[in-house]
């Protein structure tokens, strides 16, 4: 190998390296996410203790598959930045509420009752929020009505 074959190889090795490393670093970039201990939402006088989805395969998984949840129980879904994500009742066996918020944490839409039969339209409904939202929250159906539970309140993570 000659001189100049030297210098193009060593370019192309540390134009490599540098891009390797910058694929790298944004793969594994973490992004802004609550404190990973949140195990309760309160709302007013309202606490709702939640199981936190806050990676794409527990918010894909979600409520699926799962008979019921507990009363004063939910999961609280978790995105890394405010978008309108759109929520639907795929492999759902019971009624939700929906509660959506804001990346301050007030919440911006509530969807009551949302029902799994809503899956089983042509084509299935999707739940969105009214501004985007970087927090949902779900509990059983009638859980926000019973609990007087609105838009405007705010969320408190704890």
């Amino acid at each position: 190998m000659d001189i100049d074959q030297k210098k193009i190889w060593s370019i192309v090795t540390a134009v490599g390296v540098i891009a390797l490393a910058a694929v790298f670093a944004y793969a594994y970039k973490t992004p802004p996410m609550p404190p990973q201990h949140i195990s309760q939402v309160t709302i007013g006088s309202t606490t709702v203790q939640v199981e936190v989805a806050d990676t794409d395969a527990k918010r894909e998984l979600g409520l699926s598959y799962r008979d019921s949840l507990l009363q004063g129980h939910g999961m609280l879904f978790v995105f890394s930045s405010a978008e309108a994500y759109g929520f639907w009742m795929k492999d759902m066996s019971f009624s939700i509420d929906m509660i959506f918020a804001d990346k301050e944490g007030k919440i911006v839409t509530i969807y009551k009752d949302a029902s799994p039969d809503s899956y089983k339209k042509n084509p299935p409904e999707i739940f969105y929020p009214t501004t985007p939202a970087l927090y949902v929250l779900e509990v059983p159906a009638g859980f926000a009505r019973e609990h007087g539970i609105a838009e405007g309140q705010q969320f408190v993570l704890q």
